[in-house]
């Protein structure tokens, strides 16, 4: 048998796992202020997150009464960006309003 006569030939078989998973929901949180009016959060909530009006009127007298309140969850882009245009919106129109992005529990 010469050198030439030995299979060299390696196989090898690799397993590759792969783990995909739902992107984390972000929680965007509207901050009660003594400024800011009803009618303007009102507005935001139709405007930017599409709700109709019975459903901001009360998300609305939430914030109001708690001091605080999700009025939405989402993937942390969507929050981040909807978050950005309510505070631009709210300064524009000199508000103080405050926004807060929260990971889901």
């Amino acid at each position: 048998m010469t050198m030439a006569d030995i299979d060299t030939k390696v196989e090898v078989k690799a397993k590759t796992k792969i783990s995909i998973s739902e992107p984390k929901n972000f929680n965007v949180i509207y901050m009660n202020d003594e400024v800011t009016t009803c009618e303007f959060v009102i507005e935001t909530l139709t405007g930017i997150f599409n709700y109709n009006e019975e459903t901001a009127s009360a998300l609305t007298v939430r914030v109001h009464e708690q001091g605080s309140a999700v009025v939405a969850t989402l993937p942390y882009e969507m929050a981040e960006q909807k978050g950005i245009e309510v505070t631009l919106l709210a300064r524009h129109n000199g508000f103080p309003l405050q926004v807060k992005i929260e990971q889901e529990n």
